[in-house]
């Protein structure tokens, strides 16, 4: 049985939800962001009583399928922009749609639907989160950043980096050497 829950987004959510299944003796065969398999069918109960568990930890049950589906979406594109460094062979609707195995049309209306934004506004948002950490990890700079997450050009990166955050890359940078040498002196 597949259950899905939102917010499981880190390793520690994975090990929250681990520890909350087994408080319920449930028995899993895999837990992945988002979305575990457990190996008999349980009841409203019980279920309901995971639920609350998880709520304690910020972690939401998910019943409805257009919540589990748009869910996944925001999984793909997390583990796309956070946590892959190889660059996709196809552009972002095909990947998405590909992985999902749905229409990127049906997807890309539900998402919007349910989340008010686009699929490409979450995608930017999201690129311009993970431009954030790498500019204050200081080991790349803004040209290498701008392959990795797939711009055009530095100038494409810096453009919607202003759009986004109302302050240029280089101006993003300093703040955090600021802070940075300012937390060295506490």
């Amino acid at each position: 049985m597949k259950l899905y829950i939102k917010y499981m987004v880190s390793l520690r959510c994975k090990l929250m939800v681990k520890s909350e299944l087994e408080k319920l003796d449930l028995h899993y065969t895999s837990i992945e962001m988002g979305m575990i398999e457990i190996k008999e069918n349980i009841t409203n109960e019980l279920k309901q009583q995971l639920k609350t568990n998880l709520a304690v930890s910020g972690l939401e049950l998910l019943d409805d399928q257009k919540s589990i589906l748009v869910d996944k979406i925001k999984n793909v594109i997390s583990e796309m922009i956070h946590y892959s460094d190889e660059v996709p062979k196809v552009n972002y609707s095909d990947f998405i749609s590909e992985k999902l195995d749905y229409d990127y049309t049906y997807l890309s209306n539900l998402f919007s639907e349910v989340k008010g934004i686009t699929i490409q506004h979450f995608i930017i948002n999201h690129k311009i989160e993970r431009a954030k950490e790498l500019i204050l990890y200081d080991e790349l700079d803004l040209t290498e950043i701008a392959y990795r997450l797939h711009y055009s050009s530095v100038a494409h990166l810096s453009n919607q980096f202003k759009k986004v955050t109302g302050q240029s890359p280089s101006f993003y940078k300093k703040i955090g050497q600021k802070r940075k040498k300012n937390l060295e002196h506490l």
